[in-house]
């Protein structure tokens, strides 16, 4: 305080930061590293479980320049009970003992990411994804949500939390009500859309159109970009079978496949993997499960992670100590299966497509068979040509055409007119009647 003659004036002395510094770019603290039992791993000493106001600061270091922060509130000013999300005050994961004793609570068997470590190595893979901003991210059963907030700390714009089991809802939905509109929480088992039957279903089973409509997601043409990604772990139960009814939806573009080219990233077992991948003349593994995946997507392996990384609740409600019906030093490979922008054209279609499949499945069926057999048991006679247009030598066995020949030989079928009436078309329409009856 200072006075002038008759007159008191304060000067007030005020500490700014530079012009070039942003909020978003303060200095960030060093890292504290907690150890467990089962991992060592890494947490921004900024991350906090309690929601801070506009009234609440936290204060750096004195070593780092003894300024106050609020980042929250100094990004987008709070409006009500919400909170924004900024790099630099993130979300707190836990750690791998409390994420733990959360997921306990499933009683059934299944999976789970309780380790924040491997939620930022599956961040991390999908930093490309996120920074486009362009697709909403769905996430198949999160559990106690470790995953869900390292994808909102990494700065996921919109995650749709499919959460089947109902003992994780209200902590997922408290998370929701902190947030603008970042999360979107379903009671819905991914694993479940489209059962067989008609009806009203009750939560977690539903329906894709109702999940797309609720969340306000039109279909879009089959070239435009990914609307959507699914990510999460594929059930062990009946992984198989999912990965096959995927399959067949994207061939008839049902399901999720009716919104676009919805791309899946997603632990599989190695497994399934190795199948899914596996080439020609490898006549054990070389599937029609291989060949129409591998025709349909393209397939990327981002990651392998030991089984032992998870944790594996079995019905008992407990911590399955065998991992289910794979062994503990197995690997879990995190997949990116993205639907071929070219998989449809003018003579594969979504109305045909099912008769594709039938088609690689008969193929397939005896990978030492020779394809021109096979072909005349459709339409005698036509082996010959056929063979001859794809420039195969007339003892070329099924399980050495690659799946895009599988493909061009479709088209050639379809082209000739000769099948329209063979067993082939006449099997897949009454499996189709059957399927859709």
């Amino acid at each position: 305080m200072a006075a002038c003659g008759g007159c008191r004036f304060i000067i007030l002395t005020l500490r700014t930061l530079p012009r070039s510094a942003s909020p978003c770019a303060l200095p960030l603290t060093k890292h504290r590293t907690l150890s467990t039992s089962a991992r060592t791993y890494s947490l921004d000493s900024f991350s906090s479980g309690t929601r801070k106001t506009p009234a609440q600061t936290e204060r750096i270091s004195p070593s780092l320049g003894g300024v106050q922060r609020n980042l929250s509130a100094v990004a987008l000013p709070l409006t009500g009970q919400f909170r924004p999300l900024c790099r630099y005050d993130p979300l707190d994961l836990g750690d791998v003992d409390e994420n733990a004793q959360k997921a306990l609570v499933c009683k059934n068997l299944r999976r789970f990411i309780v380790d924040p470590a491997l939620a930022t190595i599956v961040t991390d893979h999908l930093s490309r994804d996120i920074d486009d901003g362009k697709a909403v991210i769905f996430e198949c059963n999160p559990g106690p949500g470790v995953l869900t907030r390292a994808l909102l700390n990494r700065g996921a714009q919109r995650i749709v939390a499919l959460e089947s089991d109902a003992n994780f809802l209200p902590e997922l939905q408290e998370l929701e009500s902190r947030l603008e509109g970042q999360l979107d929480v379903v009671h819905c088992d991914f694993f479940k859309l489209d059962p067989i039957g008609s009806g009203i279903m009750k939560p977690p089973v539903m329906y894709s159109e109702k999940l797309f409509s609720d969340l306000a997601i039109s279909e879009i043409p089959w070239t435009a970009d990914v609307p959507v990604k699914v990510v999460g772990l594929f059930t062990q139960r009946n992984e198989r079978n999912l990965l096959w009814k995927m399959i067949y939806s994207l061939f008839e573009r049902r399901s999720i496949f009716r919104y676009g080219r919805v791309e899946l990233i997603m632990f599989i077992s190695q497994k399934e993997y190795t199948k899914l991948v596996t080439g020609p003349r490898d006549y054990k593994n070389y599937q029609a499960f291989s060949a129409l995946a591998q025709m349909a997507f393209d397939i990327e392996l981002l990651h392998e992670e030991p089984l032992s990384s998870f944790l594996t609740t079995a019905n008992n409600n407990r911590k399955s100590t065998s991992g289910s019906a794979l062994s503990q030093s197995e690997n879990l490979c995190l997949v990116r299966i993205t639907p071929r922008e070219d998989l449809f054209n003018s003579h594969l279609t979504p109305l045909n497509g099912s008769t594709l499949v039938l088609m690689v499945k008969q193929c397939l069926a005896k990978r030492k068979g020779k394809l021109i057999q096979q072909i005349n048991s459709w339409s005698p006679g036509m082996g010959s040509e056929l063979i001859s247009n794809l420039g195969f030598l007339d003892d070329t066995l099924t399980g050495d055409v690659y799946p895009d020949e599988y493909k061009r030989l479709f088209e050639l079928m379809e082209q000739s007119g000769s099948f329209a009436e063979s067993w082939l078309y006449q099997e897949t329409l009454e499996t189709t009647k059957i399927g859709h009856g």
